[in-house]
């Protein structure tokens, strides 16, 4: 990458993630400043979102910038036109892409040819926004990161393992427990442990629900199916049939545990009806906050 891109929550070290977090705390009580003055930011968005979307394109415009919206029928990455021109185009234009894609590929593609900083809002390698936002509400609800201890509950997917990178890094204890074969991919996982090494940090895989959420401070979980995977629903709702979070599973961590999921949720899936309005959710705090760790995320590249 020629450029300070954020393609992966391990491209920020400790000190960076630990930064945004506290600027973005600051930054839901003010966004008096105005750092992306007469910046323009480019948002290609080659899968649909309401989150995503709507936070970057508020946030940017509270820090003073301005974004336009290109679909994938417009643009077409790598179908329509090279990956690479596309880059060298948006370049003379943008001071930056934000890009929620479906291969991480041409994400890597995209910060290797462009001359601005490119931000992963999505891919089917990582989900490093979203992460950001979590540690912001973990920090919010629990008053610490270090030490803390989150289970995650469900398929080792994008979510799950830019949140691995993200607590490893600050400390925080992760726990995953997923089905066999539906674990955070090798080399993900690996270089979540290479990072929790330094931390001496705990991070652990395995199969039992009960097992992961035993003491745990925060209690996530996600869809079974994500997008690009609807073809596998059937076969997913069968293997993943004894891993929904319900009270009776919230109530085998802390008393005080929070409970978290980044949306969409599916009730009687993954979640049983009611969890989102539970008095241990906190969904809606997390989803305000991708908001503000954007914001903090985009200042820092930009300003």
């Amino acid at each position: 990458m020629k450029y300070n891109s954020f393609l992966s929550v391990s491209d920020m070290s400790p000190n960076d993630i630990g930064a945004i977090i506290k600027r973005a705390s600051q930054l839901k009580t003010s966004y008096s400043s105005k750092p992306l003055e007469d910046k323009t930011v480019a948002l290609i968005f080659e899968k649909p979102s309401l989150r995503t979307r709507v936070s970057f394109e508020i946030g940017i415009r509270r820090l003073g910038g301005e974004s336009i919206y290109i679909t994938k029928e417009e643009i077409g990455l790598g179908v329509r036109e090279p990956v690479q021109d596309v880059a060298h185009v948006l370049s003379q234009w943008v001071d930056c892409i934000v890009a929620r894609v479906f291969s991480h590929t041409n994400l890597e593609l995209l910060a290797e040819h462009a001359d601005v900083p490119v931000i992963n809002a999505l891919s089917d390698y990582e989900h490093p926004c979203q992460a950001l936002a979590d540690l912001l509400t973990i920090y919010e609800h629990k008053d610490k990161l270090k030490g803390t201890r989150v289970a995650f509950i469900g398929d080792g997917n994008n979510v799950a393992s830019s949140l691995a990178l993200a607590c490893a890094s600050v400390e925080t204890e992760f726990y995953i427990a997923t089905p066999t074969a539906y674990e955070i991919p090798h080399s993900i996982w690996q270089k979540a442990l290479e990072i929790a090494s330094l931390s001496n940090t705990v991070i652990e895989q395995m199969n039992s629900p009960e097992d992961a959420v035993r003491g745990a401070d925060v209690v996530y979980t996600d869809v079974w199916a994500s997008m690009g995977q609807e073809h596998e629903r059937d076969k997913r709702i069968k293997c993943f049939k004894d891993y929904q979070v319900d009270e009776t599973l919230m109530s085998k961590a802390k008393p005080n545990a929070i409970f978290m999921h980044d949306m969409p949720a599916h009730e009687g899936e993954e979640i049983s009806p009611g969890m989102l309005y539970s008095d241990q959710s906190v969904v809606f705090d997390q989803a305000d906050n991708r908001l503000h760790a954007q914001s903090a995320l985009l200042e820092k590249l930009l300003a």
